[in-house]
């Protein structure tokens, strides 16, 4: 399952361009310096246009290029935490924060657990400090929707770079990110395809990272403030879809469209989600495969492993009792492939255990459940409500994503940047009067649509106002 229990693991020499080396450099002084709210920008640019893989090998530690910008990230969080007398995430510690340390810290220790070697615990160390640090290092950089609106605008340029460099690549055969050394120039090809990866570690990430921001792109035209940038932002990830010629990214990509596309029927959510269920339970009624199977049929691109996908979800139940307790170290001895670990809830189960598995979904779940209660709030702002649907559709294509493939390159900073915005969007929650009951009222028959407005509380129309910047 692990080649190295370095820390992080990765390859066993040095692999960083020269250009890499100075780039990174400038970026951990421009983490310092800047402003709070334009340092992300040399974090964003370091994470997605540097190329996977790209690390300085020191006695046995692995200092990739995003992770040594995050170390000297977390030494600002940690600066400004001494010199702060108040709470430096906004809105504080919501559900979302409990439970996302709670994965990372699970998943931490069902490896190490499971392992038992001094190699693992460094591993881990270096897991925690890319998702505990990178996911609250942006929960302090992003405070309100306007640092959202920058880095919805930073993003749209970043597709729009990487799409022109995998539409050079799938036209010319040449990945010029390959030039940096530890990805290869030439690009895959499938069934004579060239599938286009540009900086990322594999073409279906790479597409993935495109397709699920399409929806924060629409809001971005759709609230007026940059629409060259959305429509620019839109074409960029439309064409890194194309160019990495898989049929994960263009599933999310429909889907995430798609979750726009219902905003109509908004209200009826609640129905629509039990018709899905309703749906599967009659798929597996008549059904001769279990219903997960229905993930073999869904190749909408030449030459695609959906079968794969569907074997390796049906191996990873019926080996429930190898990974439920702390994970497994033996997946690949299950079937053909099996250490393929293509889809992240398998992942999370392999790498986890049980207990991650449930909170990495529960992550999921709080996600949606925030940002329909606070739609709901919103009743009146339709701009605002436009705003939260968007990125329940984002999410949604990040969960449809999730069935394809796994997140293990730079895909993962882009999850954390996902739950971070849903956390500053929902904060009107945070000011809510009787928040609990607001929550346990609305939230318990709703994850991501929610009851008529008239059974809203008073409360409601506070805590719709907009939230101070902070």
């Amino acid at each position: 399952m692990i080649q190295a229990f370095r820390f992080g693991g990765g390859a066993t020499r040095t692999v960083m361009h020269p250009v890499v080396v100075v780039a990174m450099v400038l970026a951990c002084f421009l983490v310092l310096l800047l402003p709070r709210r334009w340092a992300f920008v040399p974090l964003f640019l370091i994470a997605f246009f540097v190329p996977f893989g790209q690390e300085l090998y020191l006695g046995g530690v692995h200092f990739f290029a995003l992770r040594t910008v995050l170390l000297v990230g977390c030494l600002r969080l940690l600066a400004a935490k001494l010199r702060s007398r108040g709470p430096l995430l906004a809105g504080g510690f919501n559900s979302i924060d409990k439970a996302f340390c709670c994965w990372a810290v699970l998943r931490a220790l069902a490896f190490i657990l499971l392992y038992q070697e001094g190699g693992a615990l460094v591993n881990q160390a270096a897991f925690l400090l890319d998702v505990l640090g990178g996911y609250f290092l942006l929960r302090y950089l992003f405070q309100d929707e306007a640092d959202i609106n920058r880095m919805a605008k930073l993003l749209a340029s970043v597709t729009v770079v990487i799409g022109v460099c995998m539409l050079n690549e799938s036209l010319h055969g040449v990945n010029v990110f390959g030039y940096a050394g530890s990805l290869s120039v030439i690009p895959q090809l499938r069934d004579g395809q060239i599938r286009a990866q540009g900086a990322f570690a594999h073409p279906v990430l790479a597409g993935a990272f495109g397709a699920t921001l399409v929806p924060l792109f629409f809001w971005l035209w759709k609230s007026g403030r940059a629409r060259m940038a959305a429509i620019a932002g839109f074409a960029g990830s439309t064409t890194m879809v194309l160019a990495a010629a898989s049929s994960t990214p263009v599933l999310a990509y429909v889907t995430g469209i798609g979750g726009l596309c219902l905003w109509p029927i908004r209200n009826y959510m609640r129905q629509v989600r039990w018709g899905v269920v309703l749906a599967l339970v009659g798929l597996a009624l008549v059904m001769k495969a279990p219903v997960w199977f229905v993930i073999s049929h869904l190749d909408v691109v030449s030459a695609s492993s959906g079968w794969h996908r569907a074997q390796l979800v049906d191996t990873f139940v019926r080996h429930f009792g190898d990974w439920w307790a702390l994970g497994a170290n033996n997946n690949e001895v299950w079937g053909s492939e099996t250490i393929d670990t293509s889809n992240q809830f398998v992942a999370e189960g392999v790498s986890g255990g049980l207990l991650s598995f449930v909170f990495f979904v529960v992550v999921i779940c709080r996600g949606f459940r925030r940002l329909g209660i606070a739609r709901r709030l919103a009743q009146g702002d339709r701009n605002r409500q436009w705003f939260l649907w968007s990125l329940g559709a984002m999410l949604f294509a990040h969960v449809v994503a999730f069935w394809g493939t796994a997140y293990w390159d730079q895909t993962r900073f882009l999850w954390l940047a996902s739950l971070t915005i849903i956390s500053v969007a929902t904060l009107s929650l945070q000011g809510a009067p009787a928040e609990a009951e607001v929550m346990a009222r609305l939230g318990a028959r709703n994850i991501f649509g929610g009851p008529s407005p008239a059974f809203l509380p008073q409360t409601s129309r506070k805590a719709s106002e907009p939230t101070p910047s902070l």
